[in-house]
């Protein structure tokens, strides 16, 4: 089923007003979860919607946040998000970030006390935008197993590096440092299918590609599934998230960070408050003029561009480019969702009084 954008955000808007945001907050969050769902990245977009619903339910969610710096140095900060959507408190702190990178050179912000923050590299792009090189992470609820464990102790844990270029878009690396993303696993569970061996693992440690296994005491494998293809290199990576958004603001890590499902309850023994995330801007032209960055960063792109290739049919893919392919096309032609997606939104619309999703 096919959905115009703009009827799928003014649905979203509307949705998170009935829980109580203040318009210029819904306008924002919608405006995260369109963007995830406009770049192709369905796991992280309006099917979430109702996992917000749920734990606004649950009093696990703020609609209307204090958001507030705790503690601040010219060029850093610490903000606590009052328990609000992730969707605005990671934006309020990037917006930080950038202001102070624009009179000091940089900005570097951790949130405490905040919830998931939809694709990191919405916040990333906010960066570009002001022609500086953005960063952005996130911790999430325990899903991975360390290498060499059973445990379930950290999240996907996605981190995003975001640069401007010049006549080229901007070059966004946005990935999670676990072998694959929950969201991956919710679409294969929507669509009935496996998923590749190598994303989980069973409570014993055997690898399966049942995608329901996490409800069963299994866990997501770190980027590298195995410590043979280097997932303690995703470990690393994964550790580097948690220890930034959340050991640095004041959040929970590791077992600690509340889940994002509201039929789980967070742990009883907290460790710090809510989600963290870390996110930074930093002027490229503290290091060299910012149109000569650009130039030779478009000769970059060029040369990886051209490169050889094993099969004739296959192109270097650069980062971001399948994202904003699949933004042009949706833009164009609406943003597909798969029948359950739709019925589950629909539910929301008779519950709060709104219209139901038309098709394109």
């Amino acid at each position: 089923m096919l959905i115009s954008p703009s009827t799928l955000r003014s649905f979203t808007e509307d949705i998170f007003k009935a829980i109580g945001c203040s318009h210029e907050h819904a306008v924002l969050a919608a405006d995260v979860l369109l963007k995830s769902d406009l770049r192709g990245i369905d796991s992280h977009g309006v099917a979430r919607l109702s996992g917000y619903v749920r734990l606004w339910e649950k009093k696990r969610i703020n609609p209307t946040p204090n958001i507030q710096i705790v503690h601040e140095t010219p060029t850093t900060a610490t903000i606590d998000g009052d328990a609000g959507l992730g969707l605005v408190v990671a934006p309020y702190a990037m917006e930080v970030a950038i202001k102070k990178a624009e009179l000091y050179g940089s900005g570097w912000v951790s949130v405490r006390n905040s919830n998931h923050f939809g694709i990191a590299g919405y916040h990333g792009l906010m960066a570009v935008e002001k022609a500086m090189i953005g960063f952005a992470m996130t911790n999430a609820s325990p899903l991975v197993a360390p290498t060499f464990s059973s445990e379930r102790l950290l999240g996907t844990n996605p981190m995003c590096y975001a640069f401007p270029a010049g006549k080229y878009p901007p070059v966004i690396v946005d990935l999670a440092t676990s072998a694959a993303a929950n969201g991956k696993l919710e679409i294969a569970q929507r669509l009935g299918k496996q998923v590749p061996e190598g994303w989980i693992q069973d409570k014993e440690g055997n690898y399966t590609t049942d995608p329901h296994a996490l409800k069963t005491g299994g866990s997501l494998l770190p980027l590298g599934s195995d410590r043979d293809h280097g997932s303690h290199k995703g470990f690393g990576l994964s550790a580097t998230v948690d220890i930034l958004s959340a050991v640095l603001s004041g959040a929970n890590y590791g077992p600690w960070v509340p889940p994002f499902v509201a039929f789980l309850d967070p742990p009883n023994d907290p460790v710090g408050a809510g989600i963290g995330h870390f996110l930074g801007a930093m002027r490229v032209d503290g290091f060299r003029p910012i149109d000569e960055f650009k130039n030779h960063l478009d000769n970059w792109i060029e040369r990886f561009k051209s490169s050889a290739t094993v099969d004739a049919d296959q192109k270097v893919i650069i980062p971001g480019e399948p994202e904003l392919e699949a933004e042009a096309d949706r833009m164009a032609n609406g943003i597909p969702l798969v029948d359950s997606v739709v019925e589950d939104l629909n539910q929301l619309a008779e519950r709060f009084g709104i219209n139901k999703l038309p098709r394109v």
